[in-house]
């Protein structure tokens, strides 16, 4: 084909991929291949000096979020990119710059009047975006109220860290690429509860109006962390040679490999420090040329050979891991790459073994197949889980038409990884060093299906050892905290359980009444005091303080499942069970009632004030109302609801500080 075909071809594909990645669909190319794409057709319209309508290199891209459309303040354009640092350097003329993030998220434009948050918009085409002021609570980072009474627009991404998006796609029914891609798709649900979940923060990456007059880009920045904003980390570099911006971008780089930053990044941005130089500059395009500059890794690339592909079941989905020759990419060993599911698997064209592969570390961290070079005989999906060895069966999205597999056996023990994740946590029996990826794994390999298997993992400590990414050292760490977690108190244990309606409160309020042991006679409905007229399971337990009907039912449904008795009494046999005292070792609170909210400085946590309150003959519960007598929050003066609700009923509120001087502590 000729040029013009080839640069027509190159736009309808980029602009198909650029809206799939721009709004949480299933990404139909890479970002590397995206790259080079995009390169490619800029290359083309040098030559022939023409630009097609709709090219990608003259337009910001867009995200088409449904809702109500409204017209930026200030254009919201595009940067400049590159891939070298003789560029920065020309770029920068020798004045003050600050390097800081690209994040990898969705740009959101946050507005502030008299002190209080007025609209968020999507970033949309660069001039008119979505109003999503009502998803505002539902993003952390987002202040509702400012220090600032005057007209203030901020400029940052809505990011998604990687550990939350490891969570949400073991969770979760339909998994996604990437981060972003999770974030993006998470901004187009119309219900605020829904998008909470997602754990998506807002990370300011400039201050683009003030009426407060600040003409040093830092200062600006300043300006925001003062009015109660977590900013994108930056850095001034004060003589930007050449050689200083790559020293530097070295260093920032290494801060990738190393994982230091908790959320996805694509690159880095410079900016002038001077402000009013910067305005300065003309728009080309939709690129203001003195505004900012990307600059992007160049991945590098390897071809390596595809030995397996794996099947790793991890909550709902089952989903391919490649197995291929190991390769050296950013100087590290890599020989495994996710596939996602199977809609990608299609989309790359993977196959059996011999299959030609080329791999890259997106940017610089995430192991990625990015290009099949050469096909080898057909990718077989499994007929039975690898974990369960239950029926599956493929599951195509009706919103996205990403394609995934799925275990249909309910009971599977790859389902059940959220309960062993707060089975060991710090709560539950707390063994440390055991993170749900690592749960994951363990229960792929068959050494995890029940709760008592995570106390017999030592017998698995020489296996463990040979993991990729373990070794000795970890499996003996391990082996440690699963032997300290032996002994564990009876209230940790009824919580790591995961009952439902079983939480910490109505724990301790049942082992209050009933040694543990006794408890699970009387559930199991065990019990007997000879009385042929005797309460029910559910009776007895419901006249606890506290239980009531619905949670008492709870529990002796549990227990009375005969399965649960028995996988309880291996457990049981695998522990040693402490029981603390339920009644009130002092009486300093006794008959008051109190809230606690917010963060404690003194206390390791709110249960730990808590339990220190009941332990002195006093209640807490979990809202203001005319029955409590105080409400405990170190921000006194916060205007939140809790303090609001205190006010209007004459409530005391007070700190941490003065609970002690009145009520003492626990803390010797």
């Amino acid at each position: 084909m000729d040029k013009k075909e080839r640069m027509q071809q190159l736009v309808e594909e980029l602009n198909r991929a650029s809206d799939a990645y721009y709004n949480g669909r299933e990404e139909l190319m890479t970002d590397y291949e995206w790259d080079a794409r995009f390169d490619e057709l800029k290359r083309l319209e040098q030559e022939t000096g023409e630009t097609l309508p709709h090219s990608p290199t003259a337009k910001v891209s867009e995200d088409s979020i449904v809702g109500q459309k409204e017209e930026h303040e200030f254009p919201a354009l595009s940067l400049a990119k590159t891939k070298l640092v003789a560029d920065l350097a020309k770029w920068a003329e020798g004045r003050p710059i600050w390097i800081s993030w690209k994040l990898d998220g969705l740009t959101l434009v946050v507005t502030y009047d008299g002190g209080r948050l007025s609209k968020v918009v999507t970033r949309g085409n660069g001039h008119i975006g979505t109003n999503i002021t009502h998803l505002a609570g539902s993003i952390a980072g987002i202040p509702k109220t400012i220090a600032h009474k005057g007209h203030v627009v901020v400029r940052g991404e809505a990011i998604i860290s990687y550990d939350d998006f490891e969570r949400f796609n073991m969770e979760s029914e339909e998994e996604y690429a990437n981060p972003r891609n999770l974030a993006s798709g998470s901004l187009t649900l119309k219900d605020p509860a829904e998008v909470a979940q997602r754990s998506i923060r807002w990370m300011p990456f400039t201050l683009v109006y003030t009426d407060q007059e600040l003409t040093s880009w830092g200062a600006r920045m300043d300006f925001l962390a003062h009015n109660g904003m977590t900013c994108v980390d930056h850095e001034l570099v004060d003589e930007p040679s050449e050689d200083h911006i790559r020293q530097v971008i070295d260093r920032w780089t290494l801060r990738v490999t190393h994982r230091e930053n908790p959320y996805p990044v694509d690159g880095l941005v410079i900016a002038y420090d001077d402000t009013e130089y910067a305005s300065t500059g003309s728009v080309t395009g939709h690129h203001a040329t003195r505004a900012g500059y990307a600059f992007k890794w160049q991945d590098e690339s390897a071809s390596t050979e595809l030995e397996t592909v794996e099947w790793s079941c991890a909550a709902s989905t089952i989903s391919p891991v490649a197995v291929f020759r190991p390769v050296e990419l950013e100087g590290t060993t890599v020989k495994r790459a996710s596939l996602c599911n199977i809609s990608e698997c299609e989309r790359l064209g993977i196959g059996a073994k011999g299959t030609r592969l080329e791999v890259i570390k997106a940017n610089k961290i995430i192991p990625k197949v990015i290009r099949v070079s050469e096909r080898v005989g057909e990718l077989l999906i499994p007929h039975k889980c690898p974990v369960c060895g239950s029926k599956t069966e493929v599951v195509e999205s009706e919103a996205s038409g990403t394609k995934t597999l799925h275990c249909t056996n309910g009971a599977c023990p790859a389902k059940q990884l959220k309960k062993f994740a707060r089975f060991v946590s710090k709560e539950g029996i707390n063994v440390d060093g055991i993170s749900e990826q690592t749960l994951a794994r363990f229960i792929n390999l068959g050494w995890v299906s029940e709760y008592a298997d995570i106390l017999r993992l030592p017998q698995h400590s020489a296996d463990i050892a040979r993991l990729e990414g373990f070794g000795q050292k970890s499996a003996s760490n391990i082996v440690r905290s699963v032997e300290r977690a032996r002994q564990v108190e009876a209230r940790r244990l009824l919580y790591a359980l995961t009952i439902p309606m079983v939480g910490h409160d109505v724990c301790n309020r049942l082992l209050s009444a009933h040694p543990l042991d006794e408890l699970v006679a009387i559930a199991s409905g065990r019990a007997s005091d000879g009385d042929l007229f005797q309460a029910s399971p559910q009776e007895r337990l419901g006249t606890i303080p506290g239980i009531g009907p619905e949670k008492s039912a709870s529990l002796v449904a549990w227990f009375s499942n005969a399965d649960n008795l028995a996988m309880f009494e291996r457990l049981r046999a695998e522990l040693t069970v402490e029981q603390a005292s339920g009644a009130p070792t002092g009486n300093r609170c006794e008959g008051l009632t109190f809230v606690v909210t917010g963060d404690v400085a003194h206390y390791k946590n709110r249960n730990e004030l808590k339990a220190y309150i009941e332990s002195q003959g006093g209640k807490v519960t979990g809202s203001v109302s005319k029955s409590t007598d105080y409400l405990i929050n170190n921000d006194v003066a916060s205007t939140s609801g809790k303090n609001q609700k205190a006010q209007q009923l004459s409530i005391p509120i007070i700190s941490e500080e003065e609970f002690i001087e009145r009520f003492g502590n626990n803390l010797e």
